[in-house]
């Protein structure tokens, strides 16, 4: 006779038939995994079908994650993971350029936006749990889950290099983000795979799926008093969790730190789960806001310190700015004669694919190797960046200076072409040749200047400025707490600037002449001293004589 055994069952058996799992046979023990014990722990036989047939799907996926541990994600989550648009991120590098000076850095945004859907799910629950009354549901949980899983869906080739350097080059003014592109991708996600329904199954509404959108890219009317509507005011604490545009407190820089730390071999003194076990929401400016307790303060100093550190170590590394100035290069190079196969069978540009979703599906870091091994002759400037940088034939930092305070009213910021501007003005001082010697002819376009900002993430505010604490003694009291009342050895400013020198030509005297004129253009503008700088060495001063 036959019998139903009710147990929850391995991914691995979800799709067996009735039939097939009915039949008896002598078979090996299956190993015993992580997943499989979990999943036994918390089962509920009376809650579970007695036929395979009726198991369309489990519960949870365990995913094994280097930096987090045995991670689960819910079934939905599991759903997006498996479409192409999401597998998509499987071939973008996390740090872009990055990888091609730190050998480690070879992880992808695949597993970073894993380990953020863990730690919001985690800081959600956390929440929920400990504070009843905000009534948290579980459906705000997956919202914020899923917000966590797809904010990175809408990254290009080498991550922030093609938003940050290759569009605004193409196209000075457009105003389009990554995280445009993250909510294109995720309607598309949602549209191309049937996945209205799974969500619905799972108690998603239209609002909620607005929610998520919120939590990736903001508001939509940000003049409204309130301007968010995927919920309500009384849950303004959950768009805090993914993307905190308050202070930058949230839980994607907590997963990119501890994953970038680990694969740069960087060590990091910023402890993300101590901060997580002791926040809670507290009333604050008529708004409810995520606060930290007061003894945690120097941790979230160490935070931003660590921001910082890895931008100046890794991310503003002067190798990996040259070597994505020469792989935007090739992108330009090579973007009027690559197309992409879109939506209704039309070619795309690399540039244009943004708009549409079926082509920027296919555009990752893997086009280097598509303009490698094409061949269309108007491609051949492209491969031979491409070659200079896989041979080590880079541009080379001649100089390296940083700007006075008056520097940021002198080339602001926020307006683009400040570098070329500069380059333009360094060429200009490039000194004449010297007699019976023959020297290469360089033009503007020789030479590479980078303007590099380093800050705390607020530009040159304080970012714990916009954070609320709450004491021991008044727990449900939330206030700030002054630079000051902390340590008299914190920084004095929060943002720093470096303007970076490159030469196009490698040989010896073409960058020596860069390099003088760089020298002569940072003293007339009043810069600090060139490093590396031996025109003027110090001298040791003279002794003054006693007289006996």
């Amino acid at each position: 006779f036959f019998f139903s055994i009710k147990f929850r069952l391995p991914a691995s058996m979800s799709k067996r038939s009735t039939e097939e799992a009915s039949v008896p046979a002598k078979r090996e023990p299956e190993p015993h995994s992580i997943a499989d014990e979990d999943e036994a722990e918390d089962s509920d036989p009376e809650l579970l079908p007695s036929t395979l047939e009726d198991r369309a799907f489990i519960d949870f996926k365990v995913f094994n994650d280097p930096v987090h541990g045995h991670v689960e994600l819910d079934w939905l989550c599991v759903k997006i993971v498996d479409t192409p648009q999401f597998q998509r991120l499987r071939r973008l590098k996390q740090l872009g350029p990055a990888y091609f000076v730190f050998p480690g850095a070879s992880h992808n945004r695949f597993e970073h936006c894993i380990g953020v859907c863990h730690l919001a799910g985690k800081l959600a629950r956390r929440l929920q749990r400990r504070q009843p009354n905000l009534h948290i549901t579980e459906v705000d949980v997956l919202c914020v889950e899923i917000a966590g899983l797809c904010h990175d869906l809408g990254h290009g080739p080498f991550s922030h290099l093609f938003d940050g350097n290759f569009i605004p080059t193409i196209n000075p003014n457009c105003t389009w983000r990554h995280e445009d592109a993250s909510i294109a991708m995720f309607q598309h996600l949602i549209k191309v795979n049937n996945l209205r329904d799974a969500f619905s199954e799972r108690g998603l509404s239209d609002q909620d799926i607005e929610f998520i959108q919120e939590q990736i890219a903001g508001p939509r009317d940000t003049a409204a008093e309130w301007p968010y509507r995927g919920r309500p005011r009384a849950k303004a604490f959950l768009y805090e969790i993914v993307a905190n545009k308050r202070n930058g407190i949230d839980v994607d820089k907590w997963d990119y730190f501890a994953r970038d730390c680990h694969h740069l071999g960087i060590a990091i003194s910023f402890d993300y789960q101590r901060l997580l076990s002791f926040v809670k929401v507290l009333k604050c400016d008529g708004q409810l806001q995520i606060c930290s307790p007061e003894k945690e303060v120097s941790s979230l100093y160490d935070m931003f310190h660590t921001r910082n550190s890895l931008h100046r170590r890794a991310y503003q590394h002067k190798t990996c700015n040259i070597v994505g100035e020469m792989l935007c290069e090739a992108l330009l190079l090579a973007n009027d004669f690559v197309r992409l196969p879109g939506a209704d069978g039309a070619l795309v540009r690399m540039s244009d694919a943004i708009y549409d979703m079926y082509a920027y599906t296919l555009l990752t870091d893997e086009i280097l190797t598509v303009i490698e091994v094409s061949p269309d002759p108007r491609l051949e400037p492209a491969r031979a960046v491409i070659r200079s940088i896989y041979s080590r034939q880079l541009y080379k930092c001649v100089a390296q200076t940083a700007p006075d305070l008056n520097m940021r009213q002198l080339f602001p910021w926020a307006e683009g072409g400040a570098g070329g501007v500069i380059a333009n003005q360094i060429w200009k001082h490039l000194p004449k040749e010297e007699q019976g010697k023959q020297a290469v002819e360089l033009t503007p376009g020789d030479i590479v200047v980078h303007l590099v900002r380093l800050d705390y993430g607020m530009k040159d505010n304080n970012p714990i400025d916009s954070v609320r604490f709450y004491s021991k003694k008044h727990p449900q009291l939330a206030t700030k707490i002054r630079k000051a009342q902390v340590s008299q050895m914190l920084p004095e400013t929060f943002l720093e600037q470096h303007i970076r020198v490159y030469s196009k030509r490698r040989d010896e005297a073409s960058c020596e002449r860069v390099r003088v004129a760089a020298e002569l253009w940072s003293r007339e503008n009043g810069c600090v001293e060139p490093k590396g700088d031996t025109s003027r060495p110090e001298l040791t001063p003279a002794k003054r004589r006693v007289k006996p």
